[in-house]
C-alpha cells in the first residue's frame, strides 16, 4: 500500500485512538473527583474545545496550505504578527474567565483562568505542530501526535489519582500538559523570510471563524433547547443523540490534514479537472453518508442512543432521524470547509456559515408551534443544509472560474 493510501487509514486510527482516549480522560476525572469536584475540569475542557475550533483548526491549515504551496516563508514572516494575535486573544480570555470565575468555576482564586489562558496558548501550539507536520507530508506523525496528546494527559491523571491527589487544578494542569506535545523534534523549524502578509490574519480569521460558527450549530443544540424551556430528560437526549451521531464527524476531523495537504497540491498545480473530478465524488460520497445516516437515524436511533447511554435517555425516531441527518451533512460540511479553504475561501467559509446560523434562527421562530426537541432538530438540520448548499457554491465558483489560487 502506498504511502498515499496509507495515509488516511493512519490518521483515521490515530483520531479514532485519541477519540476513546479523550473519553477515558473524562471518565478518569469525572471518576476521580466526583461530579461537583470535576465541574470546573469540565468547564475548562469546554474551553479546550472551542481553542480547538479557534486556534487548532485555522493554524493547522493555515500552515499546511502554506508548506504544501511552497510558502514557508510565509509562515515565519507572519509568525510574529499571528503569535501577538494569539497571544492578545488567550490574555483576552482569560481575563474574562478571571470577571465569570465564580459563575464559570465556583472558585474565587486566579487557578482557573490562568488555565484557560495556558489552554488558549497550547490549543495554538497544537495547530502549529500539526500544521506543520502535515504540510510536510508527515501524516504518520500527525497521527502520533493525535494519540500521544490524550494519552499524556491520561497518564498524567492515572498518575494522580494513584497518588491521591484530588486538586481539581492539578487535573486541570494534565489537560493543558498535553499540549507539550506540540514540542516535536523539528516542527517550529521554518526556512525562508516571506514577508509579513496581513491576508495571513484575514486567513486565520475566516477559518476561525467559520469553525467556531460550525462547532456551534454541531454541539449547541442541548443549549438552545435548554433556553427554549426544554425539560432535564430531553436536554439530555439531545445532547445525548447530538454525541453519538457525531462521532463520524470526530474521525473525520482527524483526516483533514491529509485532505488538506492533497487538494492544496491540485491547486498549486492548476489541476481544474482533477479538482471537478473531486468534488463529484464528493457529491456523490455525501449523498449517500446523509441517506445512510438519515437511515440509521430513524430505524435504529433510539435503540442506539439508549444501548450507549441508558434506558433512561428516550428520543423519538423522528427526532433522531432529523439530529443523525444534520450531523451527516455536519460531516459532509467540514469537508467542504476544509476544500473552501484550500481555494484560499476564507471570507466566504465565514459568509457561509454566518447565513446558515441565520437559516437555523429563521426555521426555530417558523415552528413554533411545534415541541422544543423538534423545533431544535428542525433548525440544526437546516443550518446544516444551508451551511452545505453555501459552501459548496462558494468553492464551485473557483472551479468554474477556470483559476485557481493557493
Amino acid at each position: 500500500m502506498t504511502s498515499e493510501r496509507r495515509a488516511p487509514l493512519q490518521l483515521a486510527a490515530g483520531s479514532v485512538v485519541s477519540g476513546v482516549l479523550a473519553y477515558v480522560l473524562f471518565a478518569l476525572v469525572t471518576r476521580g473527583l466526583g461530579a461537583v469536584a470535576a465541574a470546573p475540569v469540565s468547564v475548562l475542557w469546554t474551553v479546550w474545545a472551542l481553542a480547538g475550533a479557534a486556534f487548532t483548526f485555522p493554524l493547522q491549515h493555515w500552515i499546511t496550505r502554506c508548506l504544501t504551496a511552497g510558502r514557508e516563508g510565509d509562515v515565519r514572516g507572519s509568525a510574529g504578527r499571528v503569535g501577538g494575535v494569539v497571544v492578545a486573544a488567550a490574555v483576552a480570555t482569560g481575563g474574562l474567565a478571571w470577571v465569570f470565575r465564580d459563575r464559570l468555576f465556583h472558585r474565587d482564586d486566579a487557578w482557573f483562568p490562568l488555565l484557560v489562558v495556558l489552554v488558549v496558548l497550547g490549543s495554538a501550539a497544537v495547530g502549529v505542530l500539526r500544521g506543520s507536520l502535515a504540510g510536510r507530508g508527515r501524516m504518520a506523525a500527525v497521527a502520533w501526535s493525535l494519540v500521544a496528546e490524550n494519552a499524556l494527559r491520561c497518564v498524567l491523571v492515572a498518575v494522580l489519582l494513584l497518588a491521591q491527589v484530588h486538586d481539581p487544578v492539578a487535573h486541570g494542569l494534565c489537560l493543558v500538559a498535553g499540549s507539550l506535545v506540540a514540542l516535536w523534534p523539528g516542527a517550529w523549524r521554518f526556512s525562508g523570510a516571506g514577508p509579513d502578509r496581513a491576508a495571513s490574519l484575514a486567513f486565520l480569521g475566516g477559518a476561525a471563524t467559520g469553525q467556531l460558527l460550525a462547532q456551534g450549530v454541531l454541539t449547541g443544540g442541548a443549549v438552545v433547547l435548554a433556553l427554549l424551556g426544554g425539560s432535564p430528560a430531553e436536554i439530555t437526549a439531545m445532547f445525548a443523540t447530538l454525541a453519538l451521531f457525531r462521532a463520524p464527524y470526530m474521525v473525520v476531523l482527524g483526516t483533514l490534514p491529509q485532505v488538506t495537504h492533497h487538494v492544496t497540491g491540485l491547486v498549486v498545480a492548476g489541476d481544474l479537472p482533477a479538482l471537478r473530478q473531486l468534488a463529484g465524488r464528493l457529491a456523490v460520497v455525501g449523498a449517500a453518508v446523509v441517506s445512510l445516516g438519515a437511515a440509521i437515524g430513524g430505524l435504529a436511533g433510539p435503540a442506539l442512543v439508549q444501548a450507549v447511554f441508558g434506558g433512561t435517555v428516550d428520543i423519538g425516531h423522528g427526532d433522531a432521524a432529523v439530529i443523525a441527518t444534520g450531523c451527516a451533512l455536519a460531516l459532509v460540511n467540514v469537508v467542504l470547509m476544509v476544500g473552501a479553504l484550500a481555494l484560499d475561501r476564507p471570507a466566504r467559509v465565514a459568509g457561509a456559515w454566518a447565513l446558515a446560523v441565520l437559516v437555523g434562527a429563521v426555521v426555530l421562530v417558523a415552528t413554533s408551534s411545534l415541541l422544543p426537541v423538534e423545533r431544535v432538530a428542525f433548525a440544526f438540520v437546516a443550518s446544516e443544509a444551508g451551511a452545505t448548499v453555501l459552501i459548496a457554491l462558494a468553492a464551485s465558483t473557483v472551479l468554474r472560474s477556470r483559476r485557481t489560487a493557493a
